[in-house]
């Protein structure tokens, strides 16, 4: 008989592959109520639900950030006091965690020497091809960087070594930076007729500047008494003399009245006392005169590029670096394609990958000196995601924030193949995202929810796309929503003429924007709808924007005093109980003297992360017991602040416990676009970019403006939110306001009463007007890409 031979038992499962998931177990960050989930590595998970929900809590707060602190811990003492400190995060277990890279939707910084060259590494190749190949040669690569000022030194140095001797030393530096813009590529010029009327004396108050009347000591006296000028002379009679001492003169000390007093001339007065100043901090009328007195020009020596002219005299193939970074990324990469140079050839292997990268992401139409500053939310997360296409690394943790913001849904699929490379690279996806076409693409869904705030924090729903579908959860009742065209447009009633727009890539267009409807202005990311809107709309046209930029506030600062809301409160509570209002502040006289009234104790330890607490005196409140001892309506002041907008829009209500008009208006417009739950006393610092931009529209709402203009308002909604947005629109439209809206969000084009649309293309295949007209006429033209994708959301 042959021998039996036995089946192969398949080798057991090697440890190291059971850690198949990311175990997430109690956590509480934020809203979140004992939150538990497991996630499967090397997939896409997408993480829908209403904003404020808890998805950035449980994503960013919770997973990313305790992946950050770990690495972190992993470097030497030393290096960790040079990094942000992270507390942990509060949860009771966290398992199976990868590196995780974070790609968000933070504005890169707006320092004027910051481009998209410098913030990326494309300058830096840029730098070293031309100070190895560039004709004449004229340095090192600092020579060609406008980060970098020429540097000349001479003087004696003693070396000391045997017979000490002295020797005289020189040193230069060549730097690219234009010595007269100092490499920002625009020069201030302070208009002085705004500052004072030269036909007046000092005496007969010529000066035009707000808070300067002619009997202010501080300032308008000490001009007239300081001895340089003569107080009775019209300015514009001053000899030379005087003008330059009126002007420009060093801070001297005067005597004026016995007391002695500096002097100073009047431009680098008003540089300290205004233009060192944020500008969005400012007074309303603080900030109108700057806007009035401040003209930025385009440097008359480096004409705008921000180089030496050694710098710009360099030249490969005729071409400068300043003629480089100027041009389109995607003419630039068949530019660099066209070097044949064995000498460099890493180099141009690695600049021309870096240039590929942009043009695959979708940013081929932005050139390497636009100033990082301007660009959109969406444009800044998809120039940090390119660094990271090209990256070998795998079996990493991707962490997204809405990527598809700012994209036409003709963007949208380029974005979505893109998620899915980094995922087929064997890494772990996780996107907080609230469109259906990005939502489609996931392997794994998770839904928080029901509600937001306090009503938000649970997982609802965990499972394929289909079963989110079945599920019976706000997302996935509203996933399928689609809006209709409507049946019948508001009728102009007038319109805003914009002749011969030039700004950026717009092409000479002529346009006129309807007034006394909704209009929404749309094309592919790129295509210039923000220069036609922002660029070229004519000013002192009684516009209101509201764009999706930072607000300023420290956690300090939260919906209830960036809006104005406290005042009337802080009032009705000293009214009540006869005190002062001061009391009610948490930033005055009521804080709480242990925490200073931020509600929290923070103790540095040293070489380990700073810990905060709540303080234990006033249990997190902020404020001092004796203030909570007084009442209005039944509730102290720390409650009032705890309550959600909804909740003080009860109280505060005609027949609510503490009726209160003047805050009842403005909880009213809270509330109407969409921020019922945020607590009034939230800090700024920990809301969304959409959440910022409905703040500021719940603010300029009582404004007295006639036309509003929108950057993506959509931006952060909810599919169930986009219809509350869009009955705010039409009441703000009714009310007799003109609404312009950029916006790639089908439902808002189906909504409009008229629709202008920007390409065909990007950069300078845009520029140009391809339709204008209703959203039907749009949809049954399908002659541009957003018709045809219009026409298929409509189901037409």
């Amino acid at each position: 008989m042959a021998p039996r031979t036995k089946t192969p038992q398949p080798p057991a499962p090697h440890a190291a592959d059971s850690h198949d998931l990311i175990r997430v177990h109690g956590a509480r960050e934020n809203n979140l109520k004992d939150v538990s989930i497991e996630l499967p590595k090397r997939r896409l998970t997408v993480f829908t639900g209403v904003s404020g929900s808890g998805k950035s809590s449980l994503v960013f707060a919770t997973i990313a950030a305790e992946s950050q602190r770990l690495i972190n811990e992993t470097y030497p003492a030393f290096v960790q006091g040079f990094m942000p400190t992270q507390a942990r995060p509060d949860v009771d277990v966290l398992d199976g965690l990868t590196t995780a890279i974070i790609v968000d939707q933070q504005r890169m910084g707006s320092d004027p020497r910051s481009t998209v060259g410098t913030a990326t590494d494309a300058n830096a190749m840029l730098r070293i091809l031309f100070s190895r190949l560039g004709k004449p040669h004229i340095g090192p690569p600092g020579a060609f960087a406008f980060n970098v000022p020429s540097v000349t030194a001479s003087g004696a140095i003693t070396v000391e070594r045997g017979n000490k001797k002295t020797e005289k030393a020189t040193f230069s530096r060549t730097g690219g930076m234009c010595p007269r813009c100092e490499g920002r590529g625009s020069v201030s010029d302070i208009d002085l007729t705004q500052l004072y009327d030269d036909s007046k004396s000092i005496a007969e108050g010529a000066f035009t500047i707000p808070g300067w009347k002619s009997d202010s000591w501080w300032t308008v006296r000490i001009y007239a008494e300081s001895g340089f000028l003569d107080p009775n002379k019209p300015i514009a009679k001053f000899t030379k003399r005087e003008m330059q001492d009126f002007l420009y003169k060093e801070p001297t000390k005067v005597k004026v009245e016995g007391s002695t007093l500096t002097f100073e001339g009047l431009i680098p007065k008003i540089q300290k006392s205004f233009l060192s100043k944020d500008r969005e901090a400012m007074q309303p009328h603080i900030r109108e005169f700057v806007d009035r007195a401040v003209t930025f020009a385009t440097c008359p020596e480096c004409e705008g590029t921000r180089l030496t002219e050694g710098a710009r005299s360099s030249k490969i193939k005729k071409i400068s670096i300043a003629d480089a970074c100027s041009m389109e990324i995607r003419d630039l990469a068949e530019w660099v394609r066209g070097l044949d140079e064995p000498s460099v050839a890493p180099l141009l292997e690695a600049l021309q990958q870096t240039l590929d990268s942009f043009v695959e992401i979708g940013l081929g139409y932005l050139a390497l000196d636009r100033p990082s500053g301007t660009l959109s939310g969406g444009e800044a997360q998809r120039v940090k995601m390119i660094r990271h296409l090209g990256s070998s690394l795998t079996d990493v943790t991707y962490v997204f924030d809405e990527p598809t913001i700012g994209l036409h849904p003709h963007d949208i699929r380029r974005m979505n193949d893109l998620l899915l490379r980094l995922r087929d690279k064997g890494n772990t996806v996780l996107v907080v995202e609230h469109k259906p076409e990005a939502i489609a693409i996931a392997d794994h869904v998770v839904d928080l929810g029901p509600g937001a705030g306090t009503a938000g924090g649970t997982v609802c729903f965990e499972g394929t796309l289909e079963g989110l579908r079945a599920s019976d959860t706000v997302t996935g009742r509203h996933l399928d929503d689609r809006a209709v065209l409507k049946d019948e447009i508001r009728k102009p009633t007038g319109a805003l003429e914009i002749r011969g727009a030039t700004a950026h890539n717009l092409q000479d267009v002529d346009v006129d924007i309807p007034l006394g409807v909704l209009t929404v202005i749309t094309g592919v990311a790129g295509s210039g709808k923000s220069s036609l809107v922002h660029g070229s709309i004519p000013a002192g046209e009684n516009v209101i924007s509201v764009d999706q930029s930072p607000i300023k506030g420290s956690r300090r600062s939260n919906p209830a005093t960036y809006t104005g809301l406290l005042e009337p409160i802080r009032k009705a509570f000293a009214k009540a109980n006869g005190v002062k209002p001061a009391l009610f502040s948490a930033n005055s006289e009521g804080a709480c003297p242990t925490c200073n009234g931020a509600g929290v104790i923070f103790t540095d330890l040293g070489m380990m992360a700073s810990v905060s607490s709540p303080c234990e005196d006033c249990e997190g409140k902020r404020f001092q017991a004796s203030v909570l001892d007084y009442h209005l309506g039944g509730r102290d002041i720390s409650e009032v602040l705890a309550m959600s907008v909804t909740e003080a829009e009860e109280f505060f209500g005609s027949s609510g416990e503490a009726p209160l008009p003047a805050a009842h208006k403005i909880l009213d417009r809270l509330a109407d676009v969409g921020l019922g739950y945020l607590s009034l006393g939230q800090p700024l610092t920990t809301l969304s970019g959409g959440e910022r931009q409905r703040l500021k529209l719940a603010t300029h709402m009582a404004d007295k403006g006639g036309v509003y203009v929108l950057d993506e308002p959509t931006t952060g909604l909810h599919l169930a939110d986009v219809e509350q947005l869009l009955g705010l629109l039409d009441r703000l439209v009714d009310s007799g306001k003109s609404v312009i809206v950029i916006e790639h969000h089908q439902a808002v084009m189906a909504h409009a009463d008229w629709i202008i649309d920007l390409g065909p293309g990007a950069g300078h295949d845009g520029g140009k007007i391809v339709f204008e007209g209703t959203p039907a006429e749009l949809v049954a033209d399908r002659s541009t890409l957003t018709g045809e994708h219009l026409a298929e959301y409509v189901g037409e």
